[in-house]
């Protein structure tokens, strides 16, 4: 501690408070083309996509002023952290309307690696809505050399250049793009043997995309920012929906003066968004050990299925059976469920329509379950994505008491973005 909030402890007058880090929500022009492309005017957290990376240790306070200098109303969301949105009629506020501020003070409990974003209302955007990043670190984070950020976003231009919001169809002669932390490509320096952790978001509006690192073994040490018992991708691959996030460990085992690249596929084509690019000096042996478990963030070990409140809910894309735009969703419509906190509930939800569709649950992390509901999978998540025609099941305890939101949307950059809602009393 220096300067005046030391100097006031020392005459025993209270510590002036920490001034809030400011967020500012504003149109921006940025390069998404690369350098010397034209530059595109989109929606921005301080000008820059994706977002500012927040990062604090668990338990500390960030204070945050969000200002909203966007033509257009927006609400707020975590994805991973038990916060209600802010400005939803849900919980209790109106979209913050353009030219408002408001004050965020959140203490994170839990460590790992969370999304925010202002896409709740993104149907009524004119262009597409930004995403950042929060870290919250480990008090003892694992042992590594570097650890690198690759937040993934996903953006449609017009064939004149302008960028298109999501949720509505999309003209002939579009383009689509992606970026990694605001650029085309990105390398990441290393030195043979260096043992890296990637914290890999996918930050897209829509899009399930897989992604691949060349010729290095990627083990997952946690999904959508729980902790996971340290396990293999299966060929190097990891398949992360809208929101989703995986933090993986990677040893350099790489020659010196080589590289290797980071593939990110969509479905339609391979891009390489990243490269590991080693040093020409040789490096050290790579580590025989394999990366330890990050420590538990308190979830219950087991989850008592067999008093677990059971819940059907069935989605085909559009809004109906209670499927309703966030905005627009209020706590006089009805809730999916109600639970006592603490309870398991067993959630079976149906994808009716023919492809992809995601489901994010806020504040709440759940198992996905066997088939016959006689296990689960051995790590915690908060989005998934299901198969068209396909049924899914997950378990979840009520947590945090408040009304919460279940986000679905089909993964087609023209469909809305849908929601229900259940409550913890």
């Amino acid at each position: 501690m220096g300067g005046l909030g030391a100097a006031a402890l020392a005459c025993g007058l209270p510590a002036l408070a920490a001034a809030p880090r400011m967020l500012e929500a504003r149109p921006a022009e940025v390069r998404l083309r690369g350098p010397g492309e034209p530059a595109t005017t989109i929606w921005s957290f301080d000008g820059v996509t994706p977002g500012p990376t927040l990062r604090v240790n668990t338990g500390e306070t960030l204070d945050l002023a969000l200002a909203n200098r966007l033509p257009g109303a927006i609400a707020f969301a975590w994805h991973g952290l038990p916060l209600p949105p802010a400005g939803l009629p849900l919980t209790g506020r109106e979209p913050l309307p353009p030219g408002s501020d408001l004050t965020l003070n959140l203490t994170p409990r839990q460590a790992g690696t969370f999304l925010y974003h202002a896409r709740l209302i993104d149907d009524g955007a004119t262009l597409p809505l930004p995403a950042g990043a929060l870290i919250v670190d480990e008090a003892t984070p694992p042992a590594t050399e570097r650890d690198e950020l690759l937040l993934i976003e996903d953006w449609r231009l017009d064939a004149d250049g302008r960028a298109l919001p999501p949720g509505r169809p999309l003209p002939q002669g579009t383009q689509t793009l992606f970026t990694v932390n605001g650029t085309a490509a990105q390398d990441i320096a290393v030195r043979a043997g260096d043992r890296l952790r990637l914290r890999l978001v996918n930050g897209c509006a829509r899009a399930l995309i897989a992604v691949m690192v060349e010729r290095h073994d990627v083990r997952v040490i946690a999904l959508d920012g729980q902790p996971a018992e340290p396990f293999p991708a299966r060929n190097g691959r990891l398949l992360l929906a809208p929101g989703g996030r995986a933090d993986v460990i990677i040893d350099a085992s790489g020659a010196a003066a080589s590289s290797a690249a980071i593939i990110l596929h969509d479905g339609v084509a391979p891009r390489t968004i990243a490269r590991l690019v080693y040093d020409a000096e040789p490096g050290k042996a790579v580590r025989a050990d394999p990366p330890p478990p990050l420590p538990g963030n308190g979830l219950p070990a087991r989850l008592d299925l067999k008093g677990a409140l059971r819940i059907e809910a069935s989605f085909d894309g559009l809004p109906n059976a209670g499927w309703m735009p966030p905005g627009r969703l209020g706590a006089d419509d009805a809730p999916l469920f109600r639970a006592r906190r603490g309870r398991a509930v067993v959630l079976a939800f149906t994808n009716r329509g023919s492809g992809l569709a995601v489901l994010h649950l806020h504040g709440h992390h759940f198992r996905l379950l066997d088939r016959l509901d006689d296990g689960w999978k051995p790590f915690w998540l908060d989005t998934v994505a299901v198969d068209g025609g396909s049924t899914i099941r997950i378990a979840l305890a009520a947590g945090t008491p408040g009304p919460w939101l279940i986000e679905a949307f089909a993964a087609d950059w023209a469909q809305p973005r849908l929601a229900r809602w259940f409550a913890v009393e």
